[in-house]
């Protein structure tokens, strides 16, 4: 179900506020009172049902944590343990006094993220940068343009040593000569997967000047694949 509507404080006589031990100065207090939170019920509200399952948690407590662990580039492991200690934190996720417990899961961030999914997500972000603009940390100008650093993404590419790009090479010229129906006396593939492990195993060891030697042997055998020469290519029609 929808989590339930943020009521107004009680007075607790045994606690006291967050607002009466916080610095109200503080950059998180600020914020918070920056962003429209109330934007985020009606954004991810649509994700949950409207009369079956128990209410979720609060959606400012969710939105706030995800803010809270990009802002300060902490795992969820680490924002449950900060949110857990520090009364700023929990001031900025909506907390009126200072809990001593967690009220939610380290995996409960987890759930949350699949349940709303990468594109509604995105309102988390538009937020931010409407702040940053409102508060003049940047400028319209300065987001007519973004620069997005992917060097550190994982990809699915092989490490390019030459041994392996030489039998990749060599690989793709005996395919290549299959398509087109040219007939090859010799393929060199089982010489060049031998040499691929000989170089692997001698080039950073003892035996480096004979995995030069194997490496030399590779680039002779492409060059002959690549030229035609030597390796009895048939020509069509013959």
């Amino acid at each position: 179900m929808r989590p339930k509507q943020s009521e107004a404080p009680s007075d607790d006589l045994f606690r006291s506020s967050l607002e009466a031990i916080i610095d109200p100065a503080h950059e998180l207090i600020g914020l918070a009172a920056l962003i429209d939170w109330g934007q985020f019920d009606d954004a991810f509200g649509t994700h949950y049902h409207e009369a079956k399952g128990r209410h979720g948690l609060p959606t400012r407590l969710m939105a706030g944590l995800h803010l809270l662990k990009h802002m300060k580039g902490l795992s969820d492991e680490e924002t449950c343990a900060t949110w857990l200690e520090n009364p700023y934190f929990q001031f900025f996720c909506g907390e009126t006094h200072f809990q001593h417990q967690l009220r939610f899961d380290r995996s409960s961030m987890t759930r949350w993220r699949q349940r709303i999914g990468a594109g509604d997500l995105e309102a988390l972000l538009a937020e931010t940068i409407a702040v940053a603009v409102k508060t003049e940390a940047v400028s319209e100008r300065q987001l007519e343009r973004i620069t997005v650093d992917t060097t550190v993404q994982t990809k699915a590419v092989a490490h390019p040593t030459d041994s392996h790009l030489i039998l990749r090479a060599i690989e793709w010229l005996n395919r290549a000569a299959k398509r087109h129906g040219i007939s090859l006396r010799q393929s060199f593939l089982r010489l060049a997967t031998r040499a691929r492990r000989e170089v692997a195993r001698l080039l950073h060891g003892r035996g480096h000047k004979q995995g030069l030697r194997w490496l030399k042997k590779m680039r002779t055998w492409l060059g002959r694949l690549g030229s035609g020469k030597k390796v009895g290519v048939k020509p069509q029609g013959c």
